[in-house]
């Protein structure tokens, strides 16, 4: 019998960790601080920058209060972020494959690694790219929405690994899938990724689904809240984007997943 190793990660989970790894190593070792600069100015996302395209009068108020407030400095940083007036499009996708820190970097790779492999194995690499991106851009939206005159730059992966966490979470915990019931190890054949889904409407009863959502929330709740005045990060954590990521990996997953399709049955909402 073949056997499928459990930790063999997909290639397009690879490829995306890969290349945080690669643009992390380049801005750490290959760019002086100036270049980095100007990479951080065209591609994390920066809310207020692209507020501009369609409130730049509420722009220009929030960057008069903001400079009354916080002194000459930063009011040169929230000058230099607001760039040269372009919106930037790709902003919201592009700030995903942007870090930090190495800590940063390191923990979505882990955190991809673990929840992206069972759904890259379900949807297949074109699929899960397009999850990715979507719930990395649905994570600036819900960000942006909260925070449309936030003249810092946001950056990391952290929402997208979210809403595979939370596509994960619609059939990981059923009888059969790998973190569910009557898992067999031995299995080589990829059906324990092709269970049944959750349908949304019941994955707030789900006795697996649902503490580990709960969980989720809450620890990004606190992490978000706390993280700065804990002394765990320097940086402001962007945990409403975090949120905005899962809820679209939660909501969305019939959307990408194919098995639905391939039984011939309805899409599981």
């Amino acid at each position: 019998m073949q056997r499928q190793p459990i930790f063999n990660v997909p290639s397009v989970v690879l490829a995306l960790i890969a290349a945080f790894v690669l643009i992390h190593g380049v801005r750490e070792y290959g760019l002086s601080e100036e270049q980095d600069g100007r990479l951080l100015l065209n591609f994390a996302f920066v809310p207020a920058r692209f507020s501009l395209l369609f409130d730049p009068d509420g722009v220009a108020d929030a960057f008069s209060q903001f400079a009354g407030r916080r002194g000459r400095a930063l009011e040169s940083a929230a000058r230099f972020w607001l760039g040269d007036g372009r919106a930037l499009w790709w902003s919201p996708l592009s700030y995903s494959f942007l870090h930090s820190d190495w800590v940063h970097c390191a923990v979505n790779s882990v955190w991809l690694a673990a929840f992206g492999t069972p759904v890259a194995r379900r949807f297949g690499g074109v699929r899960f790219l397009a999850l990715f991106a979507v719930t990395a851009i649905a994570g600036a939206g819900v960000h942006w929405g909260l925070h449309r005159f936030d003249f810092s730059p946001v950056v990391g992966a952290s929402a997208a690994v979210s809403g595979a966490m939370a596509a994960a979470c619609r059939f990981i915990f059923q009888p059969g899938a790998p973190l569910g019931e009557g898992f067999n190890f031995g299995t080589g054949d990829g059906s324990a990724y092709r269970q049944p889904a959750v349908r949304i409407g019941r994955v707030l009863t789900d006795r697996r689904a649902m503490p580990f959502i709960a969980l989720w929330f809450g620890v990004n709740f606190l992490f978000g809240v706390g993280a700065q005045p804990l002394g765990l990060s320097d940086n402001p954590v962007a945990w409403e984007a975090h949120i905005g990521g899962f809820l679209a990996g939660l909501l969305l997953f019939a959307a990408f997943d194919p098995v639905h399709r391939n039984a011939g049955d309805e899409a599981r909402w």
